[in-house]
């Protein structure tokens, strides 16, 4: 099996081309689609529709008609336009520029690209979970129901890091389908796949649940959660965001990517599992936003090789790699080295599995952690969880936002840091992606930032207040840990 995943090329469920569009037009694209703030319901529960029993499997005769009718109403179309924006010139022409002087813009094209997938109903009132990808970049997003009826959505939030998005139509008499438990599915039962492939509307396939716990590192995200359920229903370009159902025809999970050679169906399909979908939909309906729980480790799958490497008896499990300083498993007192066996009492035997279980966890959460040391001595943690910033607090989308146009990601710095740079406050820089930062200047992860024009930066909420304000010119300070001298980061806003 991990040989045929290797040998095959990991595609995205959308059309092929038109999903590369999407994602290469986000640098040129200016975004029409309204992020939109709603009032958020008090509950996980009171925003999704819970099943009231789990049909594992179809009894007697296999008939997935009532699934096939329960299911198909809360299933819809979506169709994107995107602008992209290129020059008129092929790519490295720049005469024109050249000639006339670098006040002069580069005459810019416009092409217009479609794509389309799917989406699944959740609340009666407009809510739609689909992919990320499935919406990232588009002008314009029209939600096709199984009526017929169509409508335009709106964007409430979305998060790369499951790829999973939520949009909102405004209707209010809709269908919304029932959550089952993703932690009951079993491996060999039946299930079905939901969706439109190819545009051809509320098409319906059957088959069984192949794996879970699957990671294909198909999210190119520092902090991404895959633990997917495979199955071998045929998933196809379009089938992007539809519903993947036990035969009860309950959701199980949202499906979002295919291992292909060409493309289409070669019998393997992946979703993202039901209990993290309800999580992350309820995030963005109430903070627009995912607040997602932190242990503060790096980690690797515990096998046989590595416990005879480490002369650890230990054979299952997720192995510490390294431990954040001042982190949640550092505080609570986890070492690198420990091995993870179980978390609040669910036993652990991969990285995927461990991810979709903090995956589904808030900053401030305690859990309950226990790891085995120097390969036989057990112990227990009690661990409270913290965002990526290295607190509790609950993170905002303005904030979130304000990080996502820098492209960085930051944590208050630790003290042993600060002390040894001499220093009384910082913030430091533990990612360097796609944004502003990337694109004007040399900054690079480990960067300690101590002030913005001039104003001392105290923590992470502070420096995310301070650059909310912010327009025009720019000028970060600060220092590395590895290179003397103080540094000075110039851009614009």
């Amino acid at each position: 099996m991990k040989q045929l995943l290797k040998q095959s090329i990991v595609t995205i469920c959308t059309v092929a081309a038109a999903t590369a569009i999407i994602y290469a037009a986000l640098s040129f694209n200016h975004k029409k689609v309204e992020i939109v703030d709603t009032i958020a319901s008090d509950s996980q529960p009171e925003f999704i529709q819970k099943a009231s029993f789990s049909n594992a499997s179809a009894g007697g005769g296999i008939d997935f008609t009532e699934a096939a009718e329960k299911v198909m109403p809360t299933v819809v179309h979506i169709a994107t336009k995107t602008t992209v924006r290129t020059s008129a010139y092929p790519p490295g022409f720049d005469l024109w520029r050249d000639f006339f002087g670098e006040g002069w813009d580069v005459p810019q094209k416009e092409n217009v690209q479609q794509a389309s997938g799917s989406g699944v109903i959740v609340q009666k009132e407009g809510y739609i979970v689909t992919n990320n990808h499935v919406v990232k970049g588009a002008d314009e997003i029209t939600v096709t129901l199984h009526d017929k009826r169509e409508f335009t959505a709106t964007v409430i939030g979305t998060d790369p890091n499951t790829d999973l998005a939520l949009i909102k139509i405004d209707a209010d008499d809709l269908t919304p389908i029932n959550f089952a438990n993703s932690d009951d599915v079993k491996v060999g039962e039946w299930c079905l796949a939901v969706g439109n492939p190819f545009n051809l509307n509320s098409t319906v396939t059957a088959g069984i649940v192949s794996a879970k716990g699957r990671n294909i590192n198909i999210l190119k995200q520092k902090y991404a959660i895959e633990s997917f359920i495979q199955t071998d229903a045929a998933i196809n370009p379009g089938n992007s965001g539809g519903a993947l159902t036990n035969a009860a025809g309950d959701l199980i999970g949202i499906n979002t990517a295919i291992a292909s050679p060409t493309g289409s169906y070669t019998g393997y399909g992946f979703a993202v599992p039901s209990n993290i979908v309800s999580k992350v939909i309820y995030d963005l309906k109430k903070y627009g936003v995912v607040q997602r729980g932190f242990l503060g480790i790096s980690i690797r799958d515990m096998d046989s090789k590595l416990a005879e490497e480490k002369g650890y008896k230990v054979k299952d499990g997720v192995y510490v790699e390294a431990v954040t300083d001042n982190g949640a498993a550092d505080k609570a007192g986890i070492k690198k080295g420990d091995v993870i066996c179980k978390i609040d009492g669910v036993q652990v035997t991969t990285s995927a599995e461990l991810q979709e279980i903090i995956g589904r966890k808030t900053p401030g959460d305690v859990i309950k952690v226990e790891i085995v040391r120097d390969g036989h001595k057990e112990m227990v943690f009690d661990v409270h969880l913290t965002n990526k910033e290295g607190n509790e607090s609950i993170i905002s989308k303005e904030d979130q936002d304000v990080l996502n146009v820098l492209g960085i990601t930051i944590k208050n710095a630790d003290s042993k840091t600060l002390k040894k740079l001499n220093l009384s406050n910082g913030v430091e820089v533990v990612e360097v992606g796609e944004g502003v930062i990337s694109k004007h200047t040399n900054m690079r992860k480990g960067f300690i930032i101590t002030k913005v024009d001039n104003e001392n930066v105290k923590d992470a909420e502070q420096f995310s207040k301070i650059m909310k304000g912010k327009s025009g010119g720019v000028m970060i300070e600060g220092v590395y840990t590895d290179a003397a001298g103080t540094f000075y980061y110039a851009f614009g806003m």
